[in-house]
């Protein structure tokens, strides 16, 4: 079984006992979360389809931890001007575990 879910409006694929990393989510390790906005669930063939969420249903997780990506460097530069600018930044990753859809 598996279910779209709308999570800070991205849409992602997610099954139950698997985790995904999601943008940065407010909480704490441990902490419970809960999705309302699911899209699509299929079960084993069954497919339900939202217009635009399903009513009731809704799916539960774990965050197991925050991490960052690698770092992305932005580097600008005007040839024969003298001017370069370096900047890079890394993005802030939530790792949820799911455990129930429905």
């Amino acid at each position: 079984m598996y279910a779209i879910v709308e999570i800070a409006g991205v849409q992602t694929k997610v099954e139950s006992g698997k985790f995904f990393y999601s943008n940065k989510l407010s909480g704490n390790e441990g902490d419970a979360v809960e999705f309302a906005n699911v899209l699509l669930t299929d079960n084993d063939g069954n497919v339900s389809l939202g217009a635009p969420f399903l009513d009731g249903v809704k799916v539960t997780g774990t965050i197991q931890g925050h991490s960052k990506a690698d770092k992305v460097i932005i580097f600008k530069k005007k040839r024969r001007k003298g001017y370069k600018k370096k900047n890079g930044h890394r993005q802030q990753f939530t790792k949820v575990l799911i455990n129930t859809i429905g």
